[in-house]
C-alpha cells in the first residue's frame, strides 16, 4: 500500500468554544490520485482546503487534528517552509480570480516571476513556458501574456490564473470550484488539460465542488461532506452504484442520467481514438 501523498487525521476548526465547522475530518490522497469532495454550499469544502493551506480565515482555528504532507506536518512548519511549499508543491486554484493578479503588472510578467521564484530559469524559458500553458488553455497567448488584467474578461483571468499554476508542477493541485465561473465548454478545455498534466506529472488532484457530474466523471475516490463532517467515502463506481447515507442517496437522485465514473469515461474515451 503506498504512502499517502497528503493526510487529513481527524480535524477539527472552530470559532472559539462553539460546535465545530469542520468536525473531526479524515481525508487521504495518493500521488497521482483523483479525488473528489463533495457537498452543498456551506458544508466545509472550502474550509477543508484552507485548512491544508494554512488560510484560515481570521478567528477560526484548529482546535485538533493533524494535517501531513509527504508524512510532514504542515502546521509544525514554520513560515518560510510552508512559504516554499505552497504554489510549487501544493496549488490552490480557486472560484474567486480578481485576486489572482496585481491589477497594475501585465499577466506575462507575473507568471514568469512565479515561475522563477520557485525554478532556476531564464526568462526567455519562464516566458515560452507561460505562452505555453496559456496556449493550452485555449486563450489567445501571446495578447493574454501582455495584458493587464483589467484588459481581459472574467474567464479569461481564470484560465490564465490557473495556467499559472500550472507552470510550477505541483505535486499536489487542489482545484476549489476551479472552474465555476467559466462556461461549460471552457470548463471542460480546462480540466481535460488538467487530466494531461496528471498523467504527465503523477501529482495528486483534489477537486472541491457540489458538481457530482464532474466528479463521477473525473475522480477515482470521493467524500462527501454534509455539516462539516464526511459522511461517506469510497472509489468513485461505490458511490455512484451503491450509496450508503441517505444524503449521498439524494445527491444521486438528483442527478439524471448519471454520467459514467472515471474508468468507464477512460475506457470510452480509448474506444474513441
Amino acid at each position: 500500500m503506498s504512502t499517502a501523498l497528503l493526510e487529513i487525521k481527524n480535524l477539527v476548526v472552530c470559532v472559539s468554544n462553539k460546535p465545530p465547522l469542520l468536525n473531526k475530518v479524515n481525508l487521504s490522497i495518493k500521488k497521482g490520485e483523483t479525488a473528489a469532495l463533495i457537498g452543498e454550499s456551506g458544508s466545509g469544502k472550502s474550509l477543508t482546503a484552507k485548512s491544508v493551506m494554512g488560510m484560515l480565515p481570521k478567528g477560526l482555528i484548529q482546535r485538533s487534528g493533524r494535517i501531513t504532507f509527504k508524512e510532514e506536518s504542515i502546521s509544525e512548519m514554520t513560515i518560510k517552509e510552508r512559504r516554499s511549499l505552497l504554489g510549487k508543491e501544493i496549488a490552490l486554484i480557486h472560484q474567486d480570480y480578481r485576486g489572482s493578479f496585481t491589477p497594475y503588472l501585465k499577466v506575462g510578467s507575473q507568471m514568469v516571476e512565479a515561475l522563477r521564484s520557485h525554478e532556476k530559469t531564464s526568462r526567455k524559458k519562464a516566458k515560452d513556458q507561460a505562452l505555453f500553458v496559456l496556449d493550452q488553455m485555449n486563450l489567445p497567448a501571446k495578447r493574454v501574456y501582455h495584458s493587464y488584467p483589467f484588459q481581459l474578461s472574467g474567464g479569461q483571468i481564470q484560465r490564465a490564473a490557473i495556467a499559472c499554476m500550472m507552470l510550477l508542477k505541483p505535486s499536489l493541485l487542489i482545484c476549489d470550484e476551479a472552474t465555476s465561473a467559466l462556461d461549460m465548454i471552457s470548463g471542460e478545455i480546462v480540466l481535460d488539460y488538467l487530466e494531461r498534466v496528471q498523467i504527465e506529472t503523477n501529482c495528486a488532484v483534489l477537486y472541491i465542488t457540489h458538481d457530482l457530474t464532474q466528479a463521477y466523471k473525473r475522480a477515482d475516490y470521493i467524500y462527501i461532506m454534509n455539516e462539516g463532517t464526511v459522511i461517506e467515502e469510497g472509489p468513485s463506481s461505490k458511490i455512484k452504484e451503491s450509496p450508503q447515507h441517505y444524503y449521498t442517496k439524494q445527491l444521486n437522485l438528483a442527478i439524471l442520467p448519471l454520467p459514467p465514473n472515471k474508468t468507464e469515461h477512460n475506457m470510452r474515451s480509448s474506444v474513441n481514438l
